[in-house]
This record gives C-alpha cells, sequence and structure tokens, in this order.
C-alpha cells in the first residue's frame, strides 16, 4: 500500500497506544510516553531501527489504560493513524518518559492484533485514496463529484477568510497562509481541523470520516464557528475602544454623557469590569493615567502569558487602594478624655498630647497627622495606647510589627520586574484598612536591621516626613500616594539605636515605668477583670486584696510595665479555676452512684466562695519570694554601696562591690563593664589617691597613698548583663570611700550621677526611672547631680513626698549625704576665684 506521497505503509505496524491526543494526516503532534507497554514500542522500534520504514508507527487514541490487557479488536478504536516518528526526546524527570513528535501520514483500520507484548503490533489497511479525488476532478465529473467540488471550494474560502481576521505577522498563521498555498484542497480538512480551536472528539470524528464528503461537511462547521467567534472578538474590543474614548471625555470634563455600569450588559468581558473599576476608584490623574496604559496592555495579552497575571494583580491593588476614602473624626474633647481616663490609668502627657492634637483638628480640618514616637521600657502600655488613640479618634487601626526587618523593600516595596514582587507594608496597611486616614502604629521601631538588602530606617524617612509624605511613592506602584492624612505612632524601647536623621522626624513622647501605687490602680481597674474573664471566673468566686497585689508587686515582680504582673495575676486565676471546677464536680458528679457519691463529698467538700487569697495561699500558688532580700541585707560590710541604672528595660538598682588584698596596687574590674564605665573606676581611683590625707584614707598597710601595696577588685553583680554609662561614677567613689575608711555606707542611700577628675558631679539622664526603680526597692534616700533638680517634677507627687532627694555638685558633698553623721576630712582650701586679667 501507498499513499499519495510514494510512501509505503508496512502492512504490520505498532501501534502507540494514547489518551491525550489526536493525530491526523498532514499535522504534527507531540505525545508523552509514560505506560510500559509505549516505553517498550520506544526502545525497541524507534530508537533501535535504522531504516525509515521503521520509524513509521500506528498512532490509536481514545485509549484510556494503555498496559490493559488487549483481548480481542473492539478494544481498540477502530480508526488510527500512520505516523512517522520525528523526533524522540527521553528525560528521567519527574520519572522516565519519552516525547515523541510525530508527523501523520494517512489513515488505517486495525484488521487483526497479532500481539500484544511487549508492545502491541496489528495487522493494517489503508483507507486513504487521494488518487481517485485527483482523477475525479480532472476528468469529467458527476453529481456527486460535483458536490464535493463545491465543497472542496466553500472550504478553501472559509480557509482565506479566516486567515484575513488574523495577524498574519504571528508565525504560526504565516506558516498557515503558506500551507493553505500548496497543499492540495483534499488535505485540507485534517490540517484546518488540527490547526483550528476544536475538542479532541471533535476530531476524532474528522478522523472516523474516511471518505473526503464526510472530511469536509465535518470540518467546515467547525472552521465557520472559529471565523464567527473571531468576528464577536473584534466587534467586542472594537466597543471596548469607543467605551474608552467616551468615558475619556467625561473624565476629562468635557461633553459627554455619564457613563452608567448598568447600561453596559457584558457582565463576562473580565476587561471591561476591571475598567469600570478603574474609573470608580477615583484615584489621582497620574495613577489613573497609568492604569490605563496597564490595562490596555493587559486587552492585547493572551491570559496564558505569565505577566498576564502580574499585570492584572497590579491593576486590582490600584483598585482596592483608598484614593479618597476617609473615615470622619470623632472631636468630641470631652468624650475623648473619658475614653481614654477609662482606657489607661496615668499616662498623663500622652494623653494631653492627644487632645491638643483632637482641638487643633477641631479648629483648622486640614491638620496633617503628627508622627509621634512612644519611648518607653517594655510592658508599659505603648501598643495600647495607640489603640486607644485610634478609638479616640474614630479611626482605623492597623499595626505594623518592625522588630528585626533587615529589607528596605518591606517599607518601599519591591519593583515589578522582579519575580514575586510585592508592595511595602505601608501600601498594603492601606490596603487592609480601606481608608486613607488611619491609625498606623511602627512597633519597635528601635529594632530595625541593617543587610544587604538596605537599611529600612532609611527608607522609612520620606514615611515618616511630614513634609514628604503627600507624595510617597512605593517601589511596586511607581505612583505617589498621599500619606499626609495618617496618623504615624511609632514606639520605641530606648532612642540610643534609632538613626539622628529619623528620630528628627518624629515628637517623641517618653513613657516612664509604673510606681507601685500605680500598679495597684491598673491591677485593680483591668488587669484582674481581664484575667477573671479569660479563665471564666466571676468576683463571686474569686477575691485578691489589695494586700495580696501589694504583696505580688513588691515581693514577685520588680518591673517598669506590669507584664510580669499580670501573668502572676493569671497564674492565680489558674489555680482558683483548678479548685472551681473540682468543687463544681463534687456538686453534681455524674456517672456516680448515691454511696460513692457520699463517700467523695466526706472526703473533699467544695471550697467556699468567693475564694480569699491571702498570703499564705499566694505563697501557696506563686513560690518563694523572688525579691525577698532586702537592700539594707547587702549593705552591712564596708565596700559596697548602691547606685542607680538606667536600662532599655526601665529604672534598675545596682550594686558596687569592692574589696582590697596586697598586691601591686593593680586594679581589677569584673561584671562585663563597658568601656565608659571601666574609665570611670579609674576616674574613682584618682580622685580618691588625690584627696587621700583630706579624708585620711590609708591603704592595708596602714600608708596614705590608697594603693600603695594594695590590689583593688572593682565587681558588678549579675555579671553577665552587660553594664555601661557614666552614671556609675558617684557610686563607685562612695564604694571605694567605704572600703579604704572602713566605714558602712547608709542603708537606704542610692546614688547616680557622672564624675570628674576634678571632683565635679555632672547631670545624668533616666531621672524618672531610675527614681522609681529605687522607689520599688525600697530605697529612702536618693542622691541625684544638682543640674536634674528640674527633671524631679516628672515625678508623681506620692513619690516625690515618700523619698528625700540629696542634690549635690561636688563628690565632698555625695560622700556627707553617703555616709551617717557625713565623712570626716580636714578642713579642704577655699578655691580662689580671683580674676588674672
Amino acid at each position: 500500500m501507498s499513499s499519495s506521497g510514494g510512501i509505503e505503509i508496512p502492512s504490520r505496524l505498532p501501534l502507540l497506544l494514547t489518551h491525550e491526543g489526536v493525530l491526523l494526516p498532514g499535522s504534527s503532534v507531540r505525545f508523552s510516553v509514560y505506560s510500559p507497554r509505549n516505553m517498550q514500542l520506544v526502545k525497541h522500534r524507534l530508537l533501535k531501527g535504522t531504516s525509515l520504514k521503521s520509524t513509521i508507527i500506528g498512532v490509536v487514541p481514545g485509549t484510556k489504560d494503555p498496559d490493559s490487557e488487549i483481548a480481542d479488536l473492539p478494544s481498540l478504536h477502530k480508526v488510527g493513524t500512520a505516523g512517522i516518528a520525528v523526533q524522540v526526546v527521553g528525560s528521567n524527570w519527574p520519572k522516565p518518559h519519552y516525547t515523541l513528535l510525530i508527523t501523520g501520514l494517512c489513515r488505517f483500520s486495525i484488521s487483526s492484533v497479532l500481539k500484544d507484548r511487549p508492545f502491541v503490533l496489528a495487522e493494517v489497511e489503508q483507507l486513504d485514496r487521494l488518487e481517485q479525488f485527483t482523477s475525479a476532478v480532472s476528468e469529467s465529473v458527476t453529481g456527486e463529484e460535483e458536490e464535493l467540488r463545491e465543497l472542496s471550494h466553500k472550504f478553501h474560502q472559509s480557509a482565506i477568510q479566516l486567515l484575513g481576521m488574523l495577524d498574519m505577522t504571528v508565525p504560526v498563521v504565516a506558516k498557515f497562509r503558506r500551507l493553505l498555498d500548496s497543499l492540495p484542497k483534499e488535505a485540507l480538512p485534517d490540517v484546518v481541523t488540527s490547526m483550528i480551536h476544536t475538542s479532541n472528539k471533535e476530531k476524532l470524528q474528522v478522523l472516523e470520516a474516511v471518505t473526503l464528503e464526510e472530511r469536509f461537511k465535518m470540518a467546515l462547521p467547525m472552521l465557520t464557528r472559529q471565523i464567527e467567534a473571531l468576528k464577536l472578538l473584534q466587534k467586542t474590543r472594537k466597543s471596548n475602544t469607543d467605551l474608552e474614548k467616551r468615558v475619556f471625555s467625561v473624565h476629562k470634563g468635557l461633553p459627554g454623557r455619564q457613563f452608567n455600569v448598568d447600561e453596559e450588559n457584558d457582565d463576562g468581558d473580565d476587561t471591561t469590569a476591571l475598567e469600570r473599576k478603574i474609573y470608580g476608584a477615583n484615584m489621582t490623574e497620574a495613577a489613573l493615567k497609568v492604569c490605563i496604559k496597564e490595562l490596555k496592555r493587559l486587552k492585547k495579552m493572551p491570559p496564558s502569558m505569565p505577566e498576564y497575571a502580574l499585570t492584572r494583580n497590579y491593576l486590582d491593588l490600584m483598585i482596592e487602594l483608598p484614593w479618597s476614602k476617609n473615615s470622619t473624626d470623632c472631636l468630641d474633647i470631652g468624650a475623648a478624655r473619658t475614653l481614654l481616663d477609662n482606657d489607661h490609668y496615668a499616662m498623663d502627657k500622652l494623653k494631653r498630647r492627644v487632645l491638643e492634637y483632637l482641638a487643633v483638628r477641631q479648629l483648622k480640618s486640614s491638620l496633617k497627622g503628627p508622627i509621634l514616637c512612644f519611648v518607653g521600657p517594655p510592658g508599659v502600655g505603648k501598643t495600647s495606647v495607640g489603640r486607644s488613640i485610634a478609638r479616640t479618634l474614630g479611626r482605623e487601626f492597623h499595626r505594623i510589627s518592625l522588630g528585626g526587618v533587615c529589607d528596605q523593600s518591606d517599607i518601599r516595596g519591591h519593583r515589578r520586574t522582579y519575580v514575586g514582587s510585592m508592595p511595602g507594608r505601608i501600601i498594603n496597611g492601606l490596603k487592609t484598612v480601606r481608608v486613607n486616614n488611619p491609625v498606623f502604629l511602627l512597633d519597635e521601631v528601635d529594632k530595625l536591621a541593617k543587610s544587604l538588602q538596605g537599611d529600612p530606617a532609611a527608607a522609612l524617612l520620606e514615611v515618616l516626613d511630614p513634609e514628604q509624605n503627600h507624595s510617597f511613592t512605593d517601589h511596586y506602584l511607581n505612583v505617589a500616594f498621599d500619606l499626609s492624612q495618617v496618623l504615624f505612632i511609632a514606639t520605641a524601647n530606648t532612642t540610643a539605636t534609632i538613626p539622628p536623621a529619623l528620630l528628627d522626624r518624629m515628637e517623641v513622647l517618653q513613657v516612664p515605668g509604673y510606681t507601685q501605687e500605680e500598679k495597684m490602680e491598673i491591677a485593680h481597674r483591668h488587669l484582674i477583670p481581664k484575667q477573671l474573664e479569660e479563665h471564666g471566673l466571676t468576683p463571686q468566686q474569686l477575691n485578691i486584696p489589695q494586700c495580696t497585689t501589694q504583696d505580688i508587686i513588691t515581693r514577685y515582680t520588680r518591673e517598669a510595665g506590669v507584664r510580669s504582673l499580670e501573668r502572676k495575676i493569671g497564674t492565680v486565676c489558674r489555680a482558683v479555676a483548678v479548685k472551681v471546677a473540682e468543687g463544681q464536680n463534687i456538686t453534681n458528679p455524674e456517672g456516680l452512684t448515691s454511696e460513692c457519691q457520699g463517700q467523695q463529698a466526706a472526703k473533699e467538700a467544695p471550697p467556699e466562695m468567693p475564694i480569699v487569697i491571702d498570703q499564705a495561699a499566694l505563697r501557696d500558688i506563686l513560690g518563694h519570694p523572688v525579691f525577698d532580700i532586702e537592700v539594707s541585707e547587702r549593705l552591712t560590710l564596708p565596700g559596697v554601696a548602691l547606685g542607680l541604672a538606667w536600662t532599655p528595660l526601665g529604672g534598675e538598682i545596682m550594686f558596687v562591690e569592692a574589696s582590697r588584698t596586697e598586691g601591686e596596687g593593680q586594679l581589677t574590674l569584673t561584671g562585663l563593664l563597658g568601656d565608659v564605665m571601666k574609665e570611670s573606676a579609674h576616674l574613682a581611683i584618682s580622685w580618691l589617691r588625690a584627696n587621700s590625707k583630706t579624708y585620711q584614707l590609708t591603704n592595708i598597710v596602714g600608708g596614705p597613698d590608697p594603693l600603695e601595696g594594695t590590689d583593688i577588685h572593682l565587681h558588678f553583680p549579675a555579671g553577665a548583663v552587660t553594664k555601661d554609662g557614666p552614671s556609675a561614677g558617684v557610686t563607685i567613689v562612695t564604694c571605694l570611700a567605704s572600703l579604704f575608711s572602713g566605714r558602712l555606707v547608709r542603708s537606704d542611700v542610692a546614688m547616680s550621677g557622672e564624675i570628674t577628675l576634678r571632683g565635679l558631679v555632672l547631670p545624668v539622664g533616666g531621672i524618672k526611672d531610675k527614681v522609681l526603680a529605687a522607689h520599688r526597692a525600697g530605697v529612702k534616700c536618693v542622691i541625684l547631680p544638682k543640674r536634674n533638680e528640674q527633671d524631679l517634677e516628672d515625678l508623681p507627687a506620692n513619690v516625690r513626698s515618700s523619698l528625700d532627694f540629696i542634690l549635690v555638685s561636688t563628690l565632698d558633698q555625695v560622700l556627707n549625704g553617703a555616709f551617717d553623721g557625713g565623712f570626716p576630712g580636714t578642713e579642704r582650701p577655699p578655691l580662689s576665684m580671683l580674676s588674672k586679667l
């Protein structure tokens, strides 16, 4: 047997059984070979064959399971296509398989199956008789042959019409044009059917059509359907263009009919609905131009392109952003004051600043949002105050955690040229809240980190600048967005790690720690009711007296905030919840006999309500007190003094211990100290050696020089905690003076201040936190630099009244205040103040 092309097809053909596609004569299709039977066909026939006939195989479509047992002929499709394997490619991922490129030659029918292992071999009979059609159209024709010629002519004209509607610059269309001119008309049904959009079921119908007349009749409706679909698509694109022009005229204020969404009845067109949303977003002129440009590109892309999804996501984000949507501020000053007082106890400075903003906003509606920065130790309520401010203003609230952020793209977004690009956290937050004037809380702004991806603190400069953020540009949007109405609140534990340029753009409000009285009020107003609700208890079941709360504050927690206090109260609630649950089980036991119920009730009676937590119950629940050692117990030997230190966690008390032994005058410092504190120790030694005669200080052998034949060891307990700063200078001097003189430092005195080589005391920072730490530790007297006197005004009145303050300007005054009865010394000559001019 032979085809019109002169290629002889063997009467016995190996069969490739497939279900993923249909091969038609004259077309080329790629098939993936996974099944063992088809794999054996490729290995034994295609890879080992050397002649042209060995590469000719039969492709039988519609076989769901190529490896099933083939018992008889009816189990296979009755018509297949003989084809030549043009290309064979093997691969091992994701599993071993071959990819075959096969070009169809002609149809055949299966006469019998000769064998089915290792691959299927069948006796076939060719069905295409192309030479009959050629002779029929060249000689005198009958009526049936005339009808066949008309069908052929009509099909050819329809194919030419389809080509005229396509873009000739596309390579596939150009190839279609060349085939249409070169192929004989009798081969057109198979070739055209394989190139236009048809289903496998329709291709099977064309494959089963043995006669040319049947093929033309089946393929012509498919071709006509493709032409009508292209006409409808072109009509839709034209209507979209007209719609765009009409809407542009309305948007720019030109005469024209207002665009009405209800008048368009093309909800099925995705781009049209997207276009309506773009014009309904009420975005800025620059943003609208960018969106229209991207929409035009989107219309020209096929949905299968990767860039289609990226462009669509960009347009969806632009639509969802609140370009002109805002919430109305609640400008009732009295209601705002009441709300802030109910939510938070103390914090007068923060509340006053919020009320000032509301008052100015009431007088001037165009006020830009301030940039506030709450700086204070953890647990004092910085984040919750930001949430309360949003409630006070009636605005949406969004929190952005910046702790550990080391990529500037988290703030400014990625450029859309990168894979996986996305907008920054600022734009994402605006998308979430859906208004352009929310309250943004930038939490832990002092914990930003640098990396190879840039400096996020530098990226925040534009965000937190009221003079620039009206045109903030995110890299993903690449369009300016107005952030001037956003109220930014940043929180930090310290300003030391915030870059100066960023700190300059914010209004810093210090949030100090709480006093014991304030903690008591916060516990009974907020913490205890909250923990009772979270643990399913009521005030009728649990009662925590104020004396118990005082014990928890003084003996189990010693912090600036109230987080540890809340956890301890939660521990008490959990212990009580166990007792309450056991009492309910005893009162109403389930599944027990009356005798068992009586025995259980006799063993353990339900607790009386409410359960009162006294000191004994508190010790059973929380264990031994953590801070049970009093300060006075550690100041029982000479060479120990109590200082005050500031940390990002709040103020702390700090013991300084000194000892001396026989040696060569060396100074040893331990306790993980920084360079500044080491220098303070050397300053203290130098000043005491210079004034040893004045204060009658001696060394271990009785000489006038304190270091002669003596080694000094200074230790700062809590050796694993880094300590640095100049404020320990007066404490070191007092500790060494006590060691050299053999006198005890007062047990109720704590001090802080920087020293100079001439014996002056300089001011230091963190006075409020340090004094509160001394108050928590039970100290009665605090020695502070004279120039820090104005800082005492920030202290609560009850703290000022319970402490005695000694304000000093020289180390002489420090020593006199730190020792009972003053520090003995000879009369020092007064400093000469005469002018030498």
